[in-house]
């Protein structure tokens, strides 16, 4: 058993995205590895009063170190953008932390935040260092903003867009990051693109859901449909409710009865989504909903027919959770979910240019609405598909066989468990499909 440290700025056991994935894979980690885990300050206390509400046995395995910068410096963490910039430094003062406190590890591993564009300064400690998972957000398509969106969104989306471009061909740090990295984890095949990459990495999704639900081929009273996410222009949300009228308007009076659209999140963009549903008159069955408890959150899933996921981003957290409840999906087919589903349990809609795509996602709506044979098809290939590819536990034997590689214990191809290899295992660089 190797001494794994492990830098993961965003761990909350509480929370969910990228808080509660770090934490969850920092818990695999901790099935196989002793664990030195670096996080910031303001994570101590609801990860103390988790670890004593709940019996987590990885937890022995696991010895937390709590750091931040300068107080001074944490002004940016309190500006609205200023997060990333402080992710940056944190990231820049870590070593300095590890060397005042003589921590001792066989393997370094840089966690989260799941980008691609933040460098580590982790490999300058000579060992065997893993990178990610880290993903990569592909522009926001201007046709799709311009529908629904001012030229203060637009601008700001090619802004971001030359920034990090600034970091993926700029930034010496991020280089020498990629370079003196012995294995790149990969959460979606743009990556390998934007970051060049040639071999060492595997595809890996960066998100699961805990456990799948156990009640498969449900037939739903009425057709409920679940968008979720937070009301900004990534999230797509305006198609969501754009989509759902052109497909409730297509419906006869008596079909309209039982027809909803959910949209849980919050965000800035709330007013300007209930002025549109208003708008197009269906505000009436249209709910929005703010977060909710977990509990209470994945009784919705239960509830719904289809997850309405008309995404940009190149990732999308809450895909595997409507997954393992099999629900199935409708979303872009585009480096994010288009990459975490397949075509049994999802309908990918292509990009093209905003007015196809919202007949395209209408249609789909409409497709599931008249087939229920073909929605309880869909229903048990989703459990079927979160059960090959998003259990947490799969995570753990991917991240052994990647450090039994970077260790050179084991080859890293041959010496793989099958559940390995349906996650998509390439250490030649390759890539297969879903």
């Amino acid at each position: 058993m190797k001494t794994v440290l492990v830098s993961a700025y965003a761990i909350n056991p509480y929370k969910g995205s990228e808080d509660g994935t770090g934490w969850n894979w920092l818990v695999q980690i901790a099935k196989t590895q002793k664990v030195i885990a670096i996080t910031r300050e303001n994570n101590q206390s609801e990860i103390e009063r988790y670890l004593e509400e709940n019996n987590i046995p990885e937890a022995d395995n696991i010895q937390f170190k709590y750091y931040d910068t300068p107080y001074w410096m944490r002004w940016w963490k309190r500006k609205e953008k200023g997060a990333l910039i402080y992710y940056y430094m944190w990231q820049l003062f870590l070593p300095f932390f590890i060397l005042l406190n003589k921590l001792k590890f066989d393997i370094v591993h840089q966690l989260n935040f799941h980008n691609d564009w933040a460098p580590s300064l982790l490999w300058i400690f000579k060992k065997p260092f893993v990178w990610g998972p880290i993903g990569h957000h592909p522009v926001v398509p201007d046709e799709y903003l311009k529908a629904s969106y001012g030229w203060k969104v637009r601008l700001k989306n090619q802004l971001n867009a030359f920034a990090k471009w600034s970091f993926w061909n700029l930034d010496p740090l991020l280089w020498l990051t990629k370079k003196n990295a012995d294995h790149i984890l990969i959460i979606n095949s743009s990556v390998i693109e934007k970051l060049r990459l040639k071999d060492n990495f595997t595809i890996i999704p960066a998100i699961a859901a805990k456990e799948a639900n156990k009640t498969k081929g449900i037939k739903h009273e009425g057709f409920n449909v679940l968008s979720v996410g937070r009301f900004v222009s990534l999230k797509g949300m305006d198609m969501s409710i754009k989509s759902f009228h052109r497909f409730y308007s297509s419906l006869d009076d008596g079909q309209k009865n039982n027809v909803r659209l959910k949209l849980v999140g919050k965000g800035p963009d709330k007013n300007m989504l209930k002025q549109l549903a208003d708008t197009l008159g269906i505000s009436d069955v249209v709910d929005f909903i703010e977060w909710m408890p977990q509990a209470e959150f994945l009784k919705l899933y239960q509830q719904s027919n289809v997850f309405l996921f008309p995404s940009h981003e190149g990732a999308g957290m809450v895909v595997p959770e409507a997954l393992s409840y099999g629900v199935p999906v409708i979303c872009y087919d585009n480096y994010g979910p288009g990459e975490l589903v397949n075509d049994d349990c999802a309908i990918k809609i292509p990009y093209s240019n905003y007015n196809r795509s919202l007949n395209q996602f209408s249609d789909a709506l409409k497709h599931l609405y008249l087939n229920e044979n073909i929605q309880l098809k869909m229903q048990l290939a989703a459990t079927e598909h979160y059960e090959n590819k998003f259990r947490w536990s799969l995570k753990s034997e991917v991240i052994e066989s990647v450090y039994k590689k970077v260790t050179k214990n084991e080859t890293a191809k041959d010496n793989l468990h099958p559940s390995a290899e349906r996650l998509q295992w390439e250490s030649t660089g390759s890539v297969s499909g879903n």
